[in-house]
C-alpha cells in the first residue's frame, strides 16, 4: 500500500525525496516530453494520496520529534522491529525535549491487528495524530477513535504502554498529551 509505504519513510530519520508525481500517486514513470497525469487527480483515491502526502508534510514540519534530531541515535529507537508474527512494527522518535515523542504503528499486512500493545515512555493520553486509513486517505475507516490512555502495563522494556488498532497495510501516529 503506497499510503504505508509514504507514512513509513516520511517517519523515519533523513530527508524527504519524491519524484515528480508521487505525490498523487501517477501510473506511469516521469517522462520530461509530457507533462504529470494532472487529470488522476479527478479519481477518489489520486487526491486521498495527495491528501495524505499533504498531512504528512504538515506533521513533519510542525513536529520537533520528526526534524530536530534527524542525525543522531537519540531521535529514533525502535519499539519493536521482531514482529514477525503480525508483521508490525513501533518505532519512536523523540525530539531534544525528552517529553516530546512520537510513536508510529506500521501494519505490514491486509490483516487489522486490533487490541495490539505497545510500549510507551511514559503515561498519558496518546492522541492519534495521523492513520493512513481514515476515509480522508482513501482508506476503511479502521482507528483508535482520537486516542489511547496508557496504562502501567509493562510492555516492550517501557512501564506504561497503550492498546490500539493497527488497521490494514497502515501507519498510525500517537503523541503524547499528559494527563
Amino acid at each position: 500500500n503506497l499510503r504505508l509505504l509514504l507514512g513509513f519513510m516520511f517517519l523515519h530519520p533523513g530527508k524527504k525525496l519524491l519524484f515528480m508525481g508521487g505525490e498523487f500517486g501517477q501510473w506511469t514513470e516521469w517522462n520530461h516530453d509530457t507533462s504529470l497525469d494532472w487529470h488522476l487527480l479527478s479519481y477518489g483515491p489520486h487526491q486521498g494520496l495527495r491528501r495524505w502526502v499533504k498531512d504528512l508534510n504538515h506533521l513533519y514540519r510542525s513536529q520537533p520529534p520528526l526534524y530536530e534530531r534527524d542525525f543522531t541515535f537519540e531521535g529514533f529507537s525502535w519499539i519493536d522491529c521482531n514482529d514477525i508474527d503480525n508483521s508490525v512494527v513501533t518505532f519512536i522518535r523523540r525530539a531534544a525535549d525528552p517529553s516530546d515523542s512520537i510513536i508510529a504503528l506500521c501494519n505490514f499486512t491486509p490483516v487489522p491487528r486490533e487490541n495490539y500493545r505497545v510500549g510507551v515512555p511514559a503515561g498519558g493520553y496518546w492522541r492519534e495524530l495521523l492513520n493512513s486509513d481514515a476515509p480522508l486517505y482513501g482508506g476503511s475507516g479502521m482507528g483508535n477513535l482520537g486516542g489511547r490512555d496508557s496504562v502501567p502495563i509493562p510492555a516492550h522494556g517501557m512501564y506504561h504502554s497503550i492498546v490500539a488498532t493497527a488497521p490494514p497495510l497502515s501507519v498510525t501516529v500517537f503523541k503524547r498529551q499528559p494527563w
